[in-house]
């Protein structure tokens, strides 16, 4: 079974690396680009019979830092 997690930082949170790259795309002309938040992507490759819960409790020890980032899951 696979499992996608991404984690983005919470809204309010500042993004440097975010403005980093909106002020970049900007310099190399490409107009428009308002706003960017950039997150992570993390793939986990899980023996049969993980639950979802388990993934859950995965992402709040380690995978995310939930005082500043928020998580989501998907089941492939």
């Amino acid at each position: 079974m696979k499992a996608r997690v991404t984690v983005m930082l919470k809204n309010g949170v500042l993004d440097p690396q975010g403005e980093a790259v909106r002020s970049a795309l900007g310099n190399l002309g490409f107009a428009g680009v308002e706003g960017v938040r950039q997150g992570k992507l993390i793939e986990l490759d899980l023996a049969d019979g993980t639950s979802e819960a388990d993934i859950n409790d995965m992402c709040e020890k380690l995978l995310a830092n939930t005082v500043i980032e928020s998580y989501s899951v998907e089941l492939a």
